[in-house]
């Protein structure tokens, strides 16, 4: 990691049998899931309800995952999401995703989170409160 990181949340999620395909691994869609989950409890966390009922609130633009070491069933993968430092709107998410019990990096992920007008779909100032907690 060269740029300045904050971790914000990690997450614990057990492996299931159908998140496997025909190669006897972790389908690589199952992987952004991972990283979602962990993105939608840090906010949620924080009091952000990630949800259409909402006047704002964060949207991805982009999302990106490196495949390291296949994940198989059974496991645990514990996925840490680190965030950079926030724009007007956005802030960039990292992701490392392991297993429990293996001190390896299994995939490094990425996602662009954009505070959005649910009603207009334009961008908004990111919410003072969250700028806080990630520039801390």
């Amino acid at each position: 990691m060269t740029e300045r990181r904050v971790l914000l949340h990690t997450t614990r999620i057990p492996v299931r049998w159908g998140d496997m395909d025909a190669y006897a691994h972790v389908n690589n869609t199952i992987y952004f899931r991972y990283c979602e989950q962990a993105r939608v409890e840090w906010l949620e966390q924080g009091g952000y309800m990630v949800s259409i009922d909402e006047d704002e609130g964060p949207v991805i633009i982009n999302a990106a995952c490196t495949f390291l070491i296949p994940v198989t069933y059974p496991a645990t993968v514990i996925v840490r999401a680190y965030a950079g430092a926030p724009g007007r709107s956005s802030v960039m998410n990292w992701y490392e995703i392991g297993v429990e019990g293996d001190d390896r990096i299994y995939a490094e992920g990425s996602a662009k989170v954009v505070w959005m007008n649910h009603a207009s779909g334009k961008s908004v100032p990111l919410p003072e409160a969250l700028r806080k907690r990630v520039e801390n």
